[in-house]
Formats: structure tokens, C-alpha cells, sequence
């Protein structure tokens, strides 16, 4: 699993308008190529008089996926512009569909190319790139007397605490990122003067906007 990639939020669009041609473009974020097929189909049918739906996705952690089709547009103008984008802004597991329709002033393929990748950069900045890191979900467990002493120190370091349970001892679920266990170990033990018991329950992926 990588430990941090970008993608994009669930799911988003934006329009821009070109020589009086009407470009939309919808975003989804995908993790398998059903995933992607489908969402095309959906554009397509709700566009069905559209003059073109072009579209283009990257899936899987080296991009092991990729798919650029121009649905009726000169060979090279619309789907690889699209792809482009998406590999030039290193997202992965995102799908891409550009409505066009066609308003009586033909672009050139310098212009097509120009339109369907502008296109593309204003849906993916509406619908949002996210940073997705790996963490290690941690559980810590100590005595009563210990509780505040950990819990400011979590968030003065500015841990991320998922839950607290309290029982006949505390339970701290907390997330670390992965090249920082070894330390947070360190520190907690030092922390606690080892009075504590640490617990790698596994990992997740967080997510947060990037600007």
C-alpha cells in the first residue's frame, strides 16, 4: 500500500464555455475499471444528444489503468489531453467525462486539445484533490492516573484520537503515521515511564484537502 497518494473528493464537475461550445466536465474517484465504465455509461445517458462525452481514467497504485477514448473528437484531442491532466497533477483512481456541446465554431486541434484540458483542470479544482495517508490505527492503554497527562500530550503533538473507551483501564485509539511509530512508541513509553501497553491494530488511510 502506498503511504500517501493524491485523488480526488468523491465526486464533482465544472462547465466552462468555448467559441460558444458548452464543455462539462464530471469527476469520480474509481478503484476498479467496473467502477469507471459505469460512471461513463452514466454521463453518456444522461448526455445522450451531446455533441461528444469524452473521457479518460487512471486506476491502481502505478497506474496500472489507464484509458483515454475521443468519442467522435479528432484522434488525440479529447481523451489524451484529459489523461494528461490527470497524470500532470499525479492523481490516481480518477475518472474523467467531458460533455461537449457543439456551438457552430469549429476549435482546430490545438484549440480541442486547449478546450478538453482546461475543461479538466476546472472540474477536478471544483470537485476538490485530496491527500490520502496511511496510518497506523495505535491503541493505547493505561491507568486511570495517567489519563490527562496522555491525552494533552496527544493533542499538543496533535495526534489524531479516533475514541477513548474507559473500562478498568483507558483504551486511546489513535492514529500515527506510519514512519513515525517508531517514535511515537519511543515517546510514550518515555512518556509513561513505561506504564502503558501500545498495540498496532492495523491501518487506514485519512484524507485531507490539498490546496
Amino acid at each position: 500500500m502506498l503511504k500517501s497518494y493524491l485523488t480526488v473528493n468523491p465526486e464533482g464537475q465544472g462547465e466552462i464555455d468555448i467559441q460558444k461550445s458548452r464543455f462539462i466536465g464530471y469527476v469520480k474517484r474509481v478503484e476498479t475499471e467496473e467502477e469507471a465504465h459505469a460512471f461513463i455509461q452514466k454521463i453518456k445517458k444522461q448526455h445522450a444528444q451531446a455533441t461528444h462525452n469524452c473521457s479518460a481514467y487512471l486506476i491502481g497504485e502505478h497506474d496500472q489503468i489507464q484509458k483515454a477514448n475521443d468519442d467522435g473528437e479528432p484522434t488525440g484531442t479529447a481523451g489524451i489531453p484529459i489523461l494528461e491532466v490527470l497524470k500532470k497533477k499525479e492523481l490516481k483512481d480518477t475518472c474523467v467525462v467531458i460533455t461537449r456541446y457543439f456551438g457552430g465554431i469549429k476549435l482546430g486541434a490545438g484549440g480541442l486539445i486547449r478546450a478538453y484540458s482546461s475543461t479538466t483542470s476546472q472540474a477536478l479544482n471544483q470537485t476538490g484533490i485530496v491527500e490520502r495517508k496511511l496510518m497506523k490505527q495505535v491503541t493505547i492503554t493505561l491507568a486511570y492516573p495517567l489519563l490527562g497527562k496522555v491525552e494533552n500530550a496527544l493533542h499538543q503533538k496533535q495526534y489524531q484520537i479516533e475514541s477513548i473507551d474507559y473500562l478498568e483501564q483507558v483504551h486511546f485509539h489513535v492514529l500515527v503515521e506510519i514512519d513515525n511509530l517508531e517514535l511515537f512508541y519511543d515517546w510514550m513509553i518515555d512518556l509513561t515511564s513505561n506504564q502503558v501497553t501500545l498495540i498496532n491494530k492495523g491501518e487506514v488511510y485519512i484524507e485531507s484537502p490539498v490546496s
